[in-house]
């Protein structure tokens, strides 16, 4: 197949004379605001579980911290991510809780960290795990183990998960850096879990991270993500390889240097939580 990204970062961007798909930039409160009144209309469940998974490195903890950030109004860093390496920094399976006001007044709706997918056999999370997670037989806290899946005699092994256990939306996060490339490996990977995913009618969509590190227009201005060739280009590559719609692929930028939250930020952050929810909430509900 070849690799899915190109090796090389394109040294001069250059942008569309208009944006290829449109966001309103001055509805942040609106789309808070649907947020913040979301709740299940399914009573078996009184949380959307939202899991993350994809290659090591692809910024799946700092997703998490920006939607946090987001929804907190102010930088958040729930999740430890690390700014050196590229493995896998997440070794355990954890769910994240948003606080909505105070403690213990949670948003409906929760992230579940793994650790990454790496190209080889023996690192990171394996994919029957993954597999495994999504159907809720893995427990808060279990250590991924990347030469052996959970054994069903394990403490952390869920023997009959009921529907709250299992995932509702299935997040792919990738990098659009393209100094994290996707292999033929992640591809091959990646495409099972999507096939397991779809055998289980779990909805999946994409998140393309770090866009304001591969694309300096992007940088400049976060408002040029959907004018953005280059970002246009990397979810095209990702439709690809994947089989994703783009209609499925939303780009963001991840808070990493900020120490204070930003609209426009937040306002592509809102954009595509908004769309997780509600295939989450369509999962729940046609069961």
């Amino acid at each position: 197949m070849g690799n899915a990204f190109n090796k090389k970062r394109r040294s001069s961007p250059e942008t569309f004379p208009e944006p290829w798909r449109n966001i309103p930039w001055n509805h942040k409160n609106t789309d808070l605001q649907v947020v913040k009144d979301y709740h299940p209309r399914n009573n078996e469940v009184q949380q959307i579980r939202i899991l993350l998974h994809g290659p090591s490195g692809s910024g799946k903890s700092g997703f998490f911290n920006s939607v946090d950030s987001t929804l907190q109004g102010r930088v958040t860093g729930q999740a430890a991510p690390d700014a050196i390496s590229h493995d896998s920094f997440t070794q355990k399976y954890k769910t994240y809780k948003i606080q909505k006001g105070g403690p213990g007044t949670p948003y409906p709706f929760v992230f579940t960290d793994i650790m990454g997918l790496d190209r080889d056999a023996n690192r990171g999370v394996s994919v029957e795990d993954i597999k495994l997670a999504m159907m809720g037989h893995i427990k808060d806290g279990y250590t991924f183990n990347p030469i052996a899946k959970i054994s069903e005699d394990d403490n952390y092994y869920n023997k009959e998960p009921t529907l709250k256990d299992r995932v509702h939306v299935l997040v792919c996060v990738i990098s659009a850096d393209t100094s994290n490339i996707l292999s033929d490996e992640h591809v091959e990977k990646l495409r099972e879990v999507r096939l397991a995913a779809r055998d289980m009618g779990i909805p999946q969509v994409a998140i393309l991270t770090k866009i304001d590190e591969a694309c300096p227009e992007v940088k400049k201005d976060i408002k040029n993500v959907y004018k953005s060739m280059y970002v246009k280009k990397q979810m095209e590559k990702i439709k690809v390889a994947l089989g994703i719609p783009e209609s499925y692929i939303f780009p963001v930028k991840n808070y990493h240097s900020e120490i204070d939250t930003d609209d426009d930020t937040d306002t592509v952050i809102l954009s595509a939580l908004r769309r997780i929810i509600n295939f989450g909430e369509d999962f729940v509900n046609n069961l």
